[in-house]
């Protein structure tokens, strides 16, 4: 990638992930997760004032598994990050990547227009950021 080659986070994005309802069971959404293949759970906004919530894998060990704790009782809301920091579709991944840095995360929502329509990870970015510069588009097109 060059000084002057711009790729966004649509780009990069993926949709690897479910969305879940927050009073779910942690046992339930991770069944879903996992049939999915999925990265990570989005806890759905309870109205349209409310914010997006997260839960990654490592959510579900910190917080479920090392305390001992039952996945059958325990509800989503109780593990989830909320809020979170998302990211526009149309920012620069080096961006995004700095905004990573800077917080210390490893997953956000994409939102446009108060939706997201996907997730992008720092792997996404990764990848896409060293791949050299005309191999993207070959890539793309095969």
């Amino acid at each position: 990638m060059n000084d002057n080659t711009v790729v966004t986070v649509r780009e990069v994005m993926n949709q690897r992930y479910i969305r879940v309802n927050g009073i779910d069971t942690v046992a339930e959404a991770f069944r879903h997760m996992r049939e999915a293949d999925a990265q990570c759970m989005l806890v759905e906004r309870r109205d349209e004032n409310d914010e997006y919530g997260l839960v990654l894998h490592n959510d579900i060990a910190r917080k479920v598994i090392g305390p001992d704790r039952s996945p059958e009782r325990m509800r989503v809301y109780e593990i989830m990050s909320k809020p979170v920091l998302s990211v526009h579709p149309g920012m620069n991944i080096r961006y995004a990547s700095r905004l990573f840095e800077r917080f210390h995360i490893r997953v956000a929502p994409v939102v446009e227009a108060s939706e997201v329509i996907g997730i992008v990870t720092d792997l996404d970015i990764v990848m896409q950021g060293m791949v050299p510069v005309g191999a993207a588009d070959q890539e793309r097109s095969s």
